[in-house]
Parts: C-alpha cells; sequence; structure tokens
C-alpha cells in the first residue's frame, strides 16, 4: 500500500505536515506528497479517495473512487496478488515498518481536544490513546486508558481507548468520544471506571430512525456537547450531528442527510462536511463543520432549520476576518463558549479566533497563520494545528495538537504560556 496524499487546504501542502499527520496516525505504509497534483491528474483520479490497483508488473488493473469497505477491498487485493504470486512476478521482501514509539513529548502527543471544569481540565492524549484530568496548573494527574490502543471497560488503568477526541463533563460523569474505536464512553469521574454507553465498535453509516445505543453503529464520532440530558454527537465519519439520550439509551440521527456539503434547510435535510467541533450557546447548537471550513447553527429543541453562520462551500476558505460571507476560515476543529465569547481554533490557518455569531463577525484572537511554538503576548503567540479550545476561570486552555502541548492564554492579560503537566507517567 502507498498513500499519496494531494492536499486540498494550502496548510497540508507542507511534507512537514505531512510527516506530522502520518505520525498521529500511525501510518506503516509510504505516503507520497503531491502537492502540486501531478500524480493526481497522471492517474485520472476526481475524487478524494479514490483507490488505484496497479498489479505487479506496473499495470494500472482498477479504481475506485470513495470510501471501500475493508471485505471488498481484501477481496480484490487477494485475487491480484494469487493470480502473480502463480505467475511469480510478485516481490514478497517487507517494506521498513516506520517506527512511531518516539511519537509526541514526554507527557502528550497530539492532543485532540481539551474540557475545562471548575476544578479541572480533561486533555484528550489522542496519541497516546488515552485521557489525561490535571488540576488547572498542571498538577495532580489521573491517566484513564493506556498507552496501547484498544477497546476495553473497567477501572481506570484496565481501560483502553482507541484516538479518543471530544469530551464534556456533566456531574460525576465525563463523556468520551472514541473516535477510531466508533464508540461513545463514559468515565466516572469519583472512582474513574470507564463504560461504554453507545456504539458497536463496527463503522456505520448514515442510517435513520431511533436506535438502542449498544447496537447502534456509529462512524468517527469527533465532538461531544451537553444539554438537558441529551449527548449531541458530532459524527464527522457520516456528516450528521447525532443524539443520544442519556436517560432511555435511544440514539439517533439528528441533523444532516448524510450528504457532504453545505446546505442549509430542515434538520434532516441540511448538507454538513464533516462536523469536529460543538458547543451549546444561546440556546442553540453551534457546529464547527471542517470541511466546508464554516460554522453551523442548529436549534435544540429538534424544530427548526439548519442555518450557517459563516463559510460559504466545499472549496472556499482562507484566512479571513471580517463579517459574513467574505469570512474564510481554514479547517477549524474546535469550538467553545466562556467569558461571555465563542471561541474558535482555526486550525489550519494556527489561529484562535473570536466569533459573534449575531453579527456573524470572525476576528483573530490570538496566534499568527505561520506555525510554530512560541509564547508570550497573544499576538505574538504561535501554535501548530491546534485542535480544541476549553475556558475556565479566565483562562483559554488550547489543545496545541501538533506541538504535543496545552497552550493557555490569560484573557485578561492576553499572555500565552505552556502548561506544564507534572509526573504524569504512563
Amino acid at each position: 500500500m502507498i498513500g499519496v496524499h494531494t492536499p486540498k487546504f494550502p496548510a497540508e501542502r507542507s511534507t512537514v505536515s505531512v510527516r506530522y499527520a502520518a505520525h498521529r496516525h500511525r501510518l506503516e505504509h509510504p505516503v507520497v506528497n503531491d502537492p502540486e497534483f501531478e500524480i493526481w491528474q497522471t492517474y485520472g483520479v476526481r475524487a478524494w479517495p479514490t483507490l488505484v490497483f496497479i498489479d505487479p508488473e506496473g499495470n494500472v488493473v482498477g479504481l475506485h473512487a470513495g470510501e471501500a469497505p475493508f471485505e471488498a477491498l481484501d477481496k480484490v487485493c487477494t485475487e491480484i496478488l494469487s493470480e502473480h504470486r502463480v505467475a511469480g512476478t510478485v516481490r514478497e521482501t517487507p517494506l521498513e515498518i516506520l517506527d512511531h514509539s518516539d511519537v509526541g513529548g514526554q507527557d502528550l502527543a497530539f492532543p485532540g481536544k481539551v474540557h475545562a471544569t471548575n476544578d479541572h481540565l480533561y486533555i484528550a492524549d489522542s496519541g497516546h490513546h488515552r485521557i489525561v484530568e490535571v488540576d488547572h496548573s498542571g498538577f495532580e494527574p489521573r491517566v484513564f486508558g493506556s498507552l496501547e490502543p484498544g477497546h476495553r471497560d473497567g477501572t481506570c488503568s484496565q481501560a483502553k481507548f482507541a484516538y479518543p477526541q471530544g469530551l464534556v463533563a456533566d456531574g460525576t460523569a465525563l463523556y468520551v468520544a472514541d473516535t477510531e474505536n466508533h464508540r461513545i464512553r463514559r468515565v466516572n469521574r469519583v472512582d474513574g471506571t470507564v463504560e461504554t454507553i453507545a456504539g458497536t465498535g463496527s463503522r456505520g453509516y448514515p442510517a435513520p430512525g431511533v436506535h438502542r445505543a449498544l447496537e447502534a453503529e456509529l462512524a468517527s464520532p469527533w465532538d461531544l456537547a451537553l444539554f438537558n440530558q441529551r449527548l449531541f454527537i458530532a459524527m464527522a465519519g457520516t456528516h450528521q450531528i447525532w443524539v443520544l439520550d442519556l436517560v432511555s439509551g435511544a440514539i439517533r440521527p439528528y441533523a444532516g442527510s448524510g450528504v457532504e456539503g453545505i446546505r442549509d434547510g430542515l434538520l434532516d435535510e441540511a448538507h454538513l462536511a464533516q462536523p469536529s467541533g460543538l458547543v451549546v450557546a444561546d440556546d442553540q447548537l453551534l457546529v464547527v463543520d471542517s470541511e466546508t471550513s464554516s460554522i453551523r447553527s442548529l436549534p435544540l429543541n429538534g424544530q427548526g432549520e439548519v442555518t450557517t453562520v459563516v463559510g460559504t462551500g466545499l472549496f472556499d476558505f482562507g484566512d479571513v476576518d471580517g463579517r459574513g460571507d467574505v469570512v474564510r476560515l481554514q479547517h477549524p476543529l474546535g469550538i467553545a463558549v466562556g467569558e461571555g465569547r465563542v471561541f474558535l481554533v482555526d486550525t489550519f490557518n494556527n489561529k484562535v479566533k473570536v466569533i459573534e455569531t449575531s453579527e456573524r463577525r470572525v476576528w483573530t484572537f490570538a496566534g499568527d497563520v505561520v506555525a510554530g511554538h512560541i509564547d508570550g503576548a497573544k499576538e505574538d503567540a504561535r501554535f501548530h494545528e491546534p485542535g480544541g479550545v476549553g475556558v475556565a476561570h479566565g483562562v483559554l486552555f488550547i489543545a496545541d495538537t501538533n506541538n504535543h502541548s496545552i497552550r493557555r492564554v490569560q484573557l485578561e492579560t492576553g499572555r500565552v504560556t505552556t502548561l506544564e503537566i507534572c509526573d504524569i507517567g504512563e
């Protein structure tokens, strides 16, 4: 298998960024960076993703646009290999496997999301497949999960996650979007036990109707929001928002037709595109729609329509502050509400921005479009593809993904620092 990375967004053209992504997802196959679309054009590719089947003699023997179930892919590859093993044209020498054992820093590896409560900070230590709890100063750490990916309920040391992302707390519960397990987990914040409350572990597809939560197939849940005992789920894999009733245990699609795009309208008819961030603000559910670089607004009462706050299309992106349709973002991932403001991490622009939803206005709060790791005044600070944000007690906490760190911004002074996490262990 050879991956060819042909970038949609300008920020993805850098080979350094591609290398970060390969390590983040622990890829064990070679990846070619194709920033000028040369390989794309040579093979007549028209869509992401596209699979091209090339036999051992260099002949193109098949092409498939779009995702393919593993079983179908396995069948095709097995047939090609069987034929050429008989012909003696297959070279069986294995490729060298990339070593990801040193991914990340001493404490965190590609943290995806962060959630701040009055007393604690919860970090999705995504690259380490675990959840880290600390106080707001980085002390008193507690870890849920292990460094090895998997799925297992139990005590905090027994439990296993796989690339967890979104987090939200309510009372003694911490809810976790266990992304690569296609499940929702619940952590008891008192005794540390972990249980699965939704998902079978199999990747799902758009499925209308009401389902029992533990029998439903989810698809890459990426973020969570809570409102009146209902857990809203950004189902990035199906371009939808789902809702889980925490009382009855029923789960169902809430918004999005399953078609990738940006179209407003009734909840079940609107088009979303890889929703990756959620927050409740002013009796609305705000959705970060990453592939359209947009922010959408949904009613929480199950009636009404999806509307677009900012963003205009699948291929309309950039770094433009302003109001209304002039605003351009670049693949944002995280959103949070605090201190009377809505904060957004504009991931591929390496910035934190503020959104005034009623005015459809966006402006840069901290960071520079150039990636880096620089503390100091917020206008001089640099981040590297931040993925999550949280707010508590006048402090903005940022999951600075490619810097393997949590950054803090004092909202009163605008000073940016890096959180030191003490004695996190394994």
